[in-house]
């Protein structure tokens, strides 16, 4: 096996132009998906690239390296319209796989049960993608096209994830249901940001896991909630609103009817919890 570990972005790039590398970096999801003592090909692991990991403020809003770990995310001073994604981030794997896995790394794997995607659908995150010849930005809803499916293209490398001052307003909630507490894959999930303004709901971004080939906001949902009170937000979910953009599917975790149902149930809950908070602090 080939291996090699980098210590700066150009090299690893260079590396990867050559072609048929497989890239890791927290390995959480990496070293589960094979049966092999060894990874297969040769591997470009980025975690001893610096400018890869931590969470910093740009002109313009902020960005999250491809390499920060869920830890980091827990411990980072973020805006209330995070609490979502470090909500999420608690509840990944062990406290050993939050403390190595990526969120990047969450990213790229693309399960329908992504427990970050979510949360960074409500924050309208972009992803930057960069190659040795070139950097682009695609909308995370672009970028992840299928189950285990992203835009990547060959010779690209995710260098970081990008969200707006635009899109870090309000405050925001995670719920997911899964068999048990912990250690579990998520039979559905949801994400709920808020801007409110006197009570009332200036803009809503909410987002169902684990119930489509890939994360889904509710765009239509949103609308309907979006000059409404928060604390009637709740009672206005309506399952029928829910389950039109899902395509759940049967499986071992449980069937189609009971992930819209679950979903549903999930955002009720996580807008309840933001009204509540909101009349604790008025």
């Amino acid at each position: 096996m080939t291996y090699h570990r980098p210590t700066n972005v150009d090299e690893a790039l260079g590396i990867l132009a050559d072609g048929g590398f497989c890239v890791a970096a927290g390995c959480t999801d990496l070293y589960p998906a094979t049966t092999a003592k060894a990874l297969p090909g040769p591997v470009l692991d980025i975690t001893a690239i610096p400018a890869l990991r931590g969470i910093s403020r740009t002109g313009d809003g902020w960005r999250i390296g491809a390499t920060t770990t869920w830890t980091d995310i827990v411990t980072a001073d973020l805006p209330p319209a995070f609490d979502c994604l470090k909500l999420a981030a608690r509840e990944i794997g062990s406290v050993q796989i939050q403390t190595a896995g990526t969120v990047a790394g969450n990213l790229c794997t693309a399960s329908p049960a992504a427990d970050a995607v979510p949360c960074l659908l409500t924050l309208d995150a972009q992803v930057e993608l960069r190659s040795a010849t070139s950097t682009r930005v695609l909308p995370l809803s672009r970028f992840l096209t299928g189950p285990r499916q992203t835009a990547r293209a060959p010779g690209e490398l995710v260098t970081a994830i990008l969200v707006a001052d635009g899109s870090a307003r309000g405050t925001s909630h995670f719920l997911k249901l899964g068999a048990r507490k912990y250690l579990v894959i998520s039979i559905a999930m949801a994400a709920v940001r808020l801007e409110i303004d006197r009570g009332v709901i200036a803009r809503a971004a909410l987002a169902i896991g684990a119930c489509s080939p890939v994360a889904t906001r509710l765009p239509d949902l949103e609308r309907i909630l979006t000059g409404q009170s928060l604390d009637r937000a709740a009672a206005s979910v309506v399952e029928d609103q829910v389950a039109a953009p899902l395509t759940p599917i049967d499986d071992m975790r449980g069937d189609a009817a009971y992930r819209v149902d679950a979903a549903t149930e999930l955002l009720r809950r996580s807008l309840a919890a933001l009204a509540s908070a909101a009349r604790e602090t008025a």
